[in-house]
């Protein structure tokens, strides 16, 4: 993490009924990215739910094509995942540049992103959130 050439990307599924983050995967940006994020996925959302990205072509590459929907922001769809990362960004300084709470260890930053993920879906429970609800 001590050069800009070890760029990470955080891929996240959040479910829109209940803002649980249902799937994630940290690394690439490419098709084996969002193919382990496809599969970091419950079997549920994998079966049933429809799956709104943007236009990024790894995604069309990867879902299949009866669960993917390619939007645009206008239609909010995406925008629950958006404001996550904005979240994200505010909670965990680590991924602030010029933060005095730097990583240099890839596994101590990743680490503090799942940290605050495993926070954030069990804060939602705390506040009466149901998991699993309907998957979409």
């Amino acid at each position: 993490m001590d050069h800009k050439g070890n760029k990470q990307w955080v891929w996240l599924a959040l479910d829109a009924d209940t803002r649980e983050i249902v799937g994630v995967y940290i690394g690439a940006r490419d098709e084996a990215a969002a193919r382990q994020l496809w599969s970091s996925l419950p079997a549920v959302y994998r079966q049933c739910a429809i799956v709104y990205t943007d236009f990024w072509a790894a995604y069309g590459a990867v879902l299949p094509s009866k669960r993917h929907r390619a939007v645009g922001k206008e239609t909010g769809k995406t925008s629950y995942v958006e404001r996550f990362n904005n979240t994200l960004r505010q909670r965990v300084s680590r991924l602030v540049r010029k933060t005095l709470s730097f990583s240099k260890s890839l596994e101590n930053h990743i680490g503090a992103i799942w940290y605050f993920i495993h926070y954030y879906n069990e804060s939602l429970l705390a506040h009466g959130v149901t998991r699993g609800s309907k998957a979409r």
